[in-house]
């Protein structure tokens, strides 16, 4: 996977936390406790310790030692967390934009010496109880992370990882498959034209159809033109074929060595055991070298510089005439200066989020664009961080008006600087999510500290939160001027100033495909009459290997039997509140932190007002309430919460395909000591919501447009699945009337509606359908609520929700369901039905449609993309009926064993696979593809194969390996009882879908492929998105977009 730029590592950007502690403990001394426990000097398996440092204020030890032999750097946050995560980091600096490190991230997962069959990384997904796995290429680094919660695995993992790493195979065919190759179009026929084929060529076509992705890597290579940052990192798709394997296998001598790397484990495993194995298995092979892959600083500049670019047109754009993006960026210091990345980290947050931030009045409310340009704010994804602050969605004529917009603001920031409020806002920001507690603690902190590791700045400094936190007040105490006198220096005082504009071209794309052309041309034409017969036998010695049976039994694998039988069960606790409103407590060591959540049921909501309720739930907490205007209200929820909520849900029935439950969420959370605060606020927004405040509705529907647009080129399956399954269920229907792209009924779908909201002068008759929908969900009616916080605070939450409750009204008048198809069914409570669950049963208000008939629909939209997504849905049985476990099962085993290979090796997709939803419907897919028809033939011919039974009893046993690593998640104590408190689904329904699980059999799986997975058995649904299709455009079945 490759990463490019991105927003600012850090607390700030993520929320993050993991197990408090006292959390999922071990008996005896804590993780922490033995980390400490180690002596600076110390040599311990190969390694000499050299720092070891209580972290309090997030609960863990670092402990920081050397490789004594290689150099290798190795970083151990002890923890008491149960999902350990170990990541092994290569800093990889090319010069050129042909993807050679992005390619070997891809390759060396395909086979090592001690592992050499095909694609072990992709068959551990099915051998072990992993919670994460993967690989990242970054502008200057790789990265292979993975976590665990069962020491048998991590073992079996980091093994896997480190023979991949430091020992692999790099086959030349595997080059082919998944770097680059020239292939005939049907490699079975040498008289088919020859054509650039590979999974990383057609994944980086398909980042690049993004423009934000292009605006963002011509910023990187602009402004730091000296070194590898000048060149694109994961490959660009006109310099990809320019590779050989020769090169890459040079680039992994050069980079891939111990003395080039840096280890880093995180959790409650001991230590100890970890330092064995890898010095046993990897370090204890090598001897140190000096490496060559520092990045020299970049010289600055003397004078700022200018360039203009452009990109393809954006065809769901709110206004054709206003696609232009400008951008201006800043050079900033080494991000190994912890202390100063930290406050410019800071600054930038103070500059850009917000309505109360500089650049938030002056560039997002000025009316001239849409949307921020692409990553803006602080960047430390690089040696030398940078400042990025512009606007999307301008005309060309205004680029100069948001050039001096910029300059301008600046020098008003030198002048007023900030508002106390502000600062403290953004300190308690860094304070609760340094309390908040994510199951994926370690991943954040792996990429938190990556990039200043990569540079050999300080992790443990870096992670030393609260330090910082403390100097950076004393400087501001000190010095009132502090930060106008950063903003003067790395603002207005740099000549390292890139201003970066880009056009659309209605002749881009077919700019791109000629290029492609001529590259292609030149390539074959370079080829002799031999060299086209060998291609040829490549080519079908590449078919062969894929379509070969792979023997894996060479990788570690647990056992189903190394699943553990019964679940935890979470205790809940249900008390009605101002008389008869269900409230779900749940006792948890959240640390300090309180979660709150609300639903409310759209059971009442009239039809033509569906479409806007996400609209209602983006803008509800953002256009001010009671007292307070919008900025006054984002200025509270930064200074007493950790953000406030409000999302369309459509739950799917456990028993009845056709019923479902439709409803608002609001979720929120803060430090204990900000609760009453808190549901103050919540009264205030049901109570008396702000929807006058026309001028700042544009703004935010604006946003929310541009949004939608740009995240279609990275979720495009997504979309093409929520179209595919339309048709098939109620719940299909509600679905892509909140989150699709279009709709064949009088409601559109969300991207082609929010367009033309934002296209629209007049806003007010949009604006005055929000009361309407408030009527029918700001009130006590039909409404739930949910509180996790530790045991010690329980009694403040009850009465902080009940006062909350009692501030709210009862609908004007009994209002009648839209549905006459009305249920209500009690959620399960009580020891008759839960011993887990106490008090009263929620009675939850279900809809059903006894008339709904599924029906088939294909759907193909029209998009400028030189790839394609492509989504087939098929409506299957529900959770509780046991066909659902062996479909569960079975997507998995179809994704492992036969579309993998289909859509990804042998197709060149960036992904695929199948899944099937809670909602009962089984989804086949695929995700940056450059194939569309024979993508769904290969669907067809992966239900053939599940029809045959063509899979052994160790296919089942992965498959079901695999489906536990999900269905055993750890799950956050802020998220623990969500599934009972939003689904009604207790946790002896989910012990017996588990022993459903387990119990899925050979047998069940060919029954379940043939009932429901074959032609004429259950209603199919198709969607493609991408390019025009002439097979397609001559098939009436199908509907063009």
């Amino acid at each position: 996977m490759w990463r490019c730029g991105g927003r600012a590592p850090g607390f700030l950007r993520r929320r993050s936390g993991g197990a408090s502690p006292g959390a999922w403990r071990r008996r005896g001394s804590s993780a922490c406790e033995r980390a400490q426990q180690h002596k600076v000097g110390e040599q311990i398996h190969g390694f000499t310790v050299s720092q070891v440092t209580a972290i309090p204020e997030l609960s863990l030890t670092a402990v920081k030692l050397s490789h004594d032999r290689t150099g290798a750097k190795y970083l151990h946050l002890a923890r008491e967390d149960s999902n350990n995560l170990f990541s092994v980091q290569f800093r990889t600096t090319p010069m050129d934009s042909s993807g050679v490190p992005h390619i070997l991230e891809h390759t060396v997962l395909c086979g090592s010496h001690r592992y050499p069959c095909r694609d072990p990384f992709f068959k551990m997904l099915n051998r072990s109880l992993s919670t994460f796995m993967n690989a990242f290429t970054a502008s200057d680094y790789t990265l292979y992370p993975f976590s665990t919660q069962n020491p048998k695995d991590f073992q079996n993992l980091l093994s896997v990882y480190l023979d991949a790493v430091f020992f692999p195979c790099l086959r030349e065919l595997d080059f082919w498959q998944e770097g680059w190759r020239l292939e005939h179009e049907n490699p079975r026929d040498p008289q088919t034209p020859l054509i650039f084929k590979g999974v990383v060529f057609n994944e980086m076509k398909g980042v690049f159809t993004d423009n934000e992705r292009i605006f963002s890597q011509h910023v990187q290579n602009r402004l730091l033109p000296d070194h590898t940052y000048s060149v694109i990192s994961g490959g660009d798709p006109m310099c990809i074929p320019d590779l050989t394997w020769e090169q890459l296998k040079q680039f992994h001598a050069t980079h891939y060595h111990p003395s080039n790397a840096r280890f880093f484990t995180y959790g409650n495993f001991p230590l100890e055991q970890h330092l064995k194995q890898i010095h046993k298995e990897a370090l204890s092979k090598f001897e140190k070298i000096e490496t060559n892959t520092a990045v020299p600083a970049q010289k600055p500049w003397d004078k700022p510089r200018e360039f203009q670019i452009t990109c393809g047109p954006d065809s769901l754009a709110a206004d054709s005439s206003k696609q232009t993006t400008v951008g201006v960026s800043f050079l900033l210091p080494d991000i190994t200066d912890t202390f100063e990345a930290f406050t410019l980290n800071l600054l930038s947050s103070l500059l850009i989020s917000g309505p109360n931030s500089p650049f938030y009045k002056a560039l997002i409310e000025s009316g001239l664009g849409t949307d921020f340009s692409p990553d803006v704010g602080y960047n430390g994804y690089t040696r030398e961080a940078y400042f990025s602050v512009g606007l999307q969605g301008i005309s060309e004529q205004d680029t100069q008006s948001v050039r001096d917009i910029i300059d301008r603001t600046i020098e008003e920031v030198i002048e007023k600087g900030f508002k106390e409020d502000q600062i403290e806002a953004l300190l308690h920001k860094i304070e609760i999510q340094m309390k908040h507690q994510s199951v994926s603690f370690g991943l954040t902190l792996t990429s938190y500290i990556a990039s200043c590791w990569n540079h050999d700045g300080d992790p443990v400094q870096l992670l030393k939160l609260g330090s910082q936190v403390a100097r950076f007040r004393q400087c501001l105490k000190e010095n009132p001027q502090f930060l106008q006198e950063k903003v003067k220096q790395y603002f207005k005082n740099n000549p390292h100033k890139l201003t970066l504009s880009m056009t659309p071209d209605d002749k881009y794309p077919e700019k791109q495909a000629q290029m492609e052309t001529e590259k292609l041309k030149q390539k074959v034409n370079s080829l002799s009459p031999k060299d086209k017969q060998q291609i040829y036998e490549k080519g079908l010695e590449l078919q062969d290997q894929q379509s070969r049976l792979q023997d894996a039994s060479c990788l570690p694998a647990l056992k189903v039997s190394d699943i553990e039988p019964t679940m935890s069960f979470t205790e809940l606790e249900v008390a009605l509140a101002a008389g008869e409103t269900p409230v779900q407590y749940c006792a948890q060591p959240t640390n300090g932190v309180v979660y709150f959540r609300a639903f409310a049921s759209l059971h009442t909501l009239p039809n033509e007002l569906r479409p806007y309720v996400p609209l209602f739930c983006s803008v509800l907490t953002k256009l001010g309430c009671g007292l307070l205007d919008y900025r006054e209200q984002a200025q509270q929820i930064e200074l007493k919460t950790g953000g406030m909520t409000v999302s369309p849900h459509v739950l799917p029935d456990d028993v009845h395909l056709d019923t479902y439950e439709q409803g608002v969420l609001f979720s929120s959370f803060c430090l204990d000591r900000n609760l009453p605060d808190m549901m103050h606020l919540w009264s205030e927004i049901f109570n008396s919501p702000c929807f006058e405040e026309e001028e700042h509705f544009r703004v935010l529907v604006k946003m929310c447009a541009q949004e939608l647009s740009n995240g279609i080129p990275d979720s495009g399956h997504l979309y093409a699945s929520v179209r595919a399954s339309r048709t098939l269920t109620p719940t299909g229907d509600l679905q892509e009337t909140f989150s699709g792209m279009e709709q064949v009924s009088a409601s559109p779908a969300q991207v082609k509606l929010m367009k033309r909201i934002a296209e629209m002068t007049d806003l007010g008759p949009v604006l005055r359908k929000l009361p309407h929908i408030q009527k029918h969900v700001l009130h006590r009616d039909n409404m739930r609520c949910s509180m996790n916080a530790t045991p010690q605070q329980m009694s403040l939450a009850a009465k902080a929700v009940e006062k909350f409750i009692r501030s709210l009204s009862w609908s004007k008048k009994e209002q009648e369901p839209v549905c006459p198809y009305v249920v209500e069914k009690p959620a399960p409570s009580g020891s008759s039905v839960s011993s887990h669950v106490s008090g009263p049963r929620v009675l939850r208000k279900l809809i059903t449609d006894p008339t709904f008939k599924p029906c088939q629909m294909k759907t193909h939209f029209l998009l400028p993309f030189p790839v394609n997504y492509v989504g087939e849905c098929i409506r299957t049985a529900p959770f509780t009926d046991p066909d659902h476990a062996s479909l569960k099962i079975l997507a998995r085993l179809m994704t492992a064993k036969f579309l993998h290979t289909e859509i990804r090796e042998k197709g060149g997709a960036y992904g695929g696979g199948a899944r099937l939803s809670r909602d009962g419907v089984f989804t086949l897919y695929s995700y940056r593809d450059p194939r569309s028809t024979e993508t769904l033939q290969s669907f067809s011919e992966a239900v053939e194969w599940a029809k045959a039974g063509r899979f052994t009893q160790q296919d089942i046993d992965e498959a079901k390996l695999s489906v536990f690593s999900v269905v055993d998640a750890p799950v956050a104590p802020s998220d623990r009882g969500l599934d009972h408190f939003l689904c009604g689904l207790s946790d002896e329904m989910k012990q017996v879908h588990r022993e459903q699980l387990f119990a899925v059999s050979r047998e069940g799986l060919i029954n379940v492929s043939t009932k429901y997975l074959g032609v004429g058995k259950s209603t199919h649904g198709l969607a493609l998105l991408g390019p025009e299709n002439a097979e397609i455009a001559k098939d009436p079945s199908w509907i063009v977009r």
